[in-house]
């Protein structure tokens, strides 16, 4: 073989190896991490005082020595979470479809006809279903499950809880006193980016969390 054209496929090998390492560098690589419970008291509001627990989705930066490449942001990110029992049974027949922290809320509008108060909700750019970027080294909260007052049971919070009777207490994701597995699918561009937790109910509200899955829970999804 004539060394010129042997030259010039090793350059085309070379240049198709670093255009695919580029591309994976570029790829958003998320993670999902536990975040602090949110404690709130309120007025005039379904519940007196409320505990929301959550994750966070995490696009990762490139570490230092590949400064001069600039990851991708995770783009449309949506996803789901589905409950198991600590033996691995499914607590419901579906999943529920995750709701972001900082994704908008319906704005309620209060009326009265003939002394009858109405009150109904904006929906203007609402969406059961919502998707949001994420771009590298930024991370957005994920809404998981609530629980208020001095009640024993706690829900699974998605948008669809702000439309639930009772309020905000959904009875399809009510979850009874107990310790659940919590497993959350998140797709982003055609990827996806999959966790395991605990769930901790079956204490005081104060202590009402999640933690990371066991090594042995892993087996049973």
């Amino acid at each position: 073989m004539n060394s010129s054209i042997f030259e010039i496929i090793i350059g085309a090998v070379i240049v198709i190896i670093m255009t695919i390492l580029l591309e994976k560098l570029r790829k958003p690589k998320l993670e999902l991490r536990i975040v602090s419970p949110i404690d709130v008291n309120f007025e005039k509001k379904p519940a007196k005082k409320a505990r929301f627990l959550g994750l966070e989705l995490v696009n990762n930066p490139l570490i230092k020595i590949f400064r001069w490449v600039s990851r991708n942001a995770a783009i449309q990110c949506h996803g789901t979470i589905t409950f198991y029992h600590l033996d691995g049974q499914k607590v419901f027949d579906r999943t529920m479809p995750i709701r972001w922290s900082n994704s908008p809320q319906p704005i309620a509008m209060n009326f009265e006809i003939e002394g009858k108060r109405y009150s109904i909700s904006d929906l203007n750019q609402f969406a059961l279903e919502p998707k949001i970027d994420v771009y590298p080294g930024e991370s957005e909260r994920i809404d998981l499950a609530a629980r208020f007052d001095e009640e024993n049971e706690s829900y699974g919070w998605s948008n669809q809880s702000y439309f639930s009777d009772p309020p905000w207490r959904n009875p399809d994701w009510k979850l009874s006193k107990g310790r659940y597995l919590i497993y959350i699918t998140i797709t982003s561009s055609g990827d996806k980016c999959k966790g395991l937790f605990r769930l901790i109910n079956d204490v005081g509200q104060k202590d009402f969390r999640i933690e990371n899955a066991r090594p042995e829970d892993f087996k049973k999804i």
